[in-house]
């Protein structure tokens, strides 16, 4: 936990009047609520991809283990997919191409007819590994008929795989990750316009090869390439190094008015932007994709990781990546935060102050406060699980410090490990009731402990009050995001 900016504190006769008698404008609810899932979705499916159709129905197929087939599974909620059951659409042929390594399918529909883009190897070179299409046009993919539209053909034919496609500004465009002969690497990326779904139209262009140090561990790999827009910018997240812990993502900005065919129109970050974290446990998150809630209202990245750091032998054989999902947040400059790759279980969300809409609920140096911009996203995330007291309350605990909960002492509210004590139980737990100032949408927290209490932030800083005032029932209601 890093220490934030100064701020200028009012004192005295000031600071009493601003708290008692000034009322700041209020939110409205907020226009991307929350959104939470209980992870892992499924289990040992990897490189997993999600889409949403105007049917509503979400779509969700991913790798195998055995690496020998293609499956589809549909619900009408993000978290239905993880009961729904599954139907295997397509499946290896017995020798010669599309024989071995089925890797990384992607279902699309395009111009009224399914696609699923996928890599394959061969019976007699299980490394020839080459990218294919399947179509269907049936309204149902699950149980229509697919045709093989055969190889996507690249000038150079080397190891390509990861085939994703995407429109921007009616260009439909396809990315992938490819062997370039001329380079000492694995996989770089690349970019190229359709002439239809199977076929690519011009020259592709390389836009990102493997050069920086958390891109190079074990394997230098630039794979799994994904596109989500937003604001008029196009961000093109990939997956980087070798396909154990080291496994992590990096990202590709562009201007979505930009000429996305030329390489300097892309902006490489320095840094990952999702990798892997021991305290959640949660190793190798990576090969990525990009949904939507049912409301339509907030953006979901869909992933694969594991649940443990060592694996014996090689990681492609270990077959216990797992799909999750994870509500994103945008930051105030318009850049997609994905914060860390959350603990199993139910995920966490963000609360949002009513009077002060741009703050959150966010732990700093252990002490709760309201803060905008926070760009630690964990530090602002808590986990709503069944209260440590019981009896019908909720307990809050921290995304990045699991087994540490929002908790009072003196009536100021931290965030500190759980101690085992009744006494601790008792500080950490709250009744979950409507917003005071906002019963329709909001959320107030009364201290279990301390009858008539709530959870309320007071120059910034969160403690235990009475809400007694309109300014006081204001400062303890919240939005949960």
């Amino acid at each position: 936990m890093s220490r934030p900016s100064r701020r200028v504190v009012l004192t005295g006769l000031a600071t009493l009047a601003l708290s008692t008698t000034v009322t700041p404008a209020h939110a409205a609810a907020p226009a991307s609520p929350a959104a939470t899932f209980t992870n892992p979705v499924a289990e040992q499916r990897a490189d997993p991809h999600i889409f949403k159709h105007t049917d509503g129905y979400y779509y969700f197929t991913a790798t195998v283990p055995a690496y020998d087939k293609i499956v589809l599974r549909r619900a009408t909620t993000l978290q239905g997919l993880a009961t729904a059951p599954e139907t295997t659409i397509w499946t290896k042929h017995a020798s010669g191409v599309m024989g071995a390594h089925i890797w990384a399918p992607e279902i699309h529909f395009i111009d009224g007819k399914w696609y699923v883009y996928f890599a394959a190897g061969s019976t007699s070179d299980v490394w020839a590994i080459r990218m294919y299409v399947l179509e269907s046009d049936a309204a149902n993919p699950l149980t229509g008929t697919w045709t093989e539209k055969g190889q996507i053909a690249t000038p150079v034919s080397s190891f390509s795989l990861d085939a994703t496609t995407f429109a921007v500004n009616g260009v439909r465009y396809l990315a992938w990750a490819q062997r370039n002969p001329s380079e000492e690497n694995n996989t770089s990326l690349f970019i190229a316009k359709l002439a239809n779904p199977w076929t690519i139209q011009g020259t592709p262009v390389e836009i990102s090869q493997p050069t920086l140090s958390w891109e190079t561990v074990g394997y230098k790999v630039n794979e799994g390439p994904s596109v989500i827009q937003h604001g008029g910018k196009v961000f093109l997240t990939y997956s980087a190094s070798a396909t154990d812990a080291n496994y992590c993502m990096g990202m590709l900005t562009a201007s979505a008015s930009a000429d996305l065919l030329n390489a300097a129109s892309w902006t490489k970050g320095s840094q990952p932007v999702f990798q892997s974290n021991a305290a959640t446990s949660q190793y190798g998150p990576g090969h990525n994709s990009f949904t939507v809630s049912e409301d339509g209202k907030s953006d979901i990245l869909v992933y694969h990781d594991r649940s443990y750091k060592d694996i014996s032998g090689d990681p492609l054989n270990d077959p216990n990546r797992r799909t999750r999902l994870q509500k994103i947040y945008w930051n105030a400059d318009g850049t997609p935060n994905f914060g860390i790759p959350v603990a199993d279980g139910v995920s966490p969300v963000r609360f949002s102050s009513y009077n002060f809409p741009d703050r959150y609920i966010r732990h700093w140096d252990y002490r709760a406060k309201i803060e905008p911009n926070v760009t630690n996203l964990a530090d602002s995330q808590f986990r709503v699980v069944t209260g440590l007291a019981g009896t019908g309350t909720i307990s809050l605990e921290s995304a990045n410090y699991p087994g540490y909960y929002l908790r009072q002492k003196n009536y100021e509210v931290w965030v500190e490990k759980d101690d085992g004590t009744a006494a601790f139980r008792s500080d950490a737990s709250f009744y979950q009731r409507a917003g005071l100032a906002d019963s329709a949408s909001g959320l107030s927290f009364e201290s279990y402990g301390s009858a008539g209490r709530y959870l309320r932030h007071y120059n910034y800083l969160l403690y235990t009050q009475p809400a007694d005032t309109t300014l006081a029932k204001a400062d303890a209601t919240f939005y949960a995001e």
